[in-house]
């Protein structure tokens, strides 16, 4: 086994990486730099395989990393620290949580306002006298 694992996507868009707060990733996030946990989902052929493969470098004290490109087509890796396989109606799927450093992600809010009621803020009966204005 070399010193540094990979698993590779090699075809497709870059992943989509979701970050998360589940109390039992708190562990993982423990490291002098500032980090958090992102959850990936990852189409595959051969998931049984490829989660053995990160438990045999866990047990050797190995670090394993997803490879990818990202939108601009550069090549980035992640550690992976937690996998998990699963049988999907779309195919077998690599759920993997992976350490981003801080000033790696952006945060995207999909706000969908095709239902908004205008009135909405007429409902709420707010006074401006309610705000403290600065000027």
């Amino acid at each position: 086994m070399s010193d540094e694992e990979k698993i590779t996507i090699i075809e497709g868009p870059p992943p989509t990486f979701e970050l998360v707060g589940e109390p039992w990733l708190m562990g993982l996030t423990e490291s002098p730099y500032p980090s958090r946990i992102a959850m990936c989902r990852v189409r595959t052929s051969n998931g049984p395989a490829l989660v053995e493969r990160c438990y045999r470098a866990w047990q050797n004290l190995q670090s394993i990393s997803l490879e990818y490109r990202d939108q601009d087509g550069m090549t980035e890796e992640a550690p992976i620290e937690a996998v998990r396989w699963v049988e999907l109606p779309e195919g077998d799927t690599l759920l993997l949580w992976v350490r981003l450093d801080e000033d790696e992600f952006e945060i995207e809010i999909d706000i969908d306002i095709d239902g908004f009621d205008d009135d909405y803020l007429d409902d709420l009966d707010i006074d401006s006298d309610d705000f403290d204005m600065i000027g």
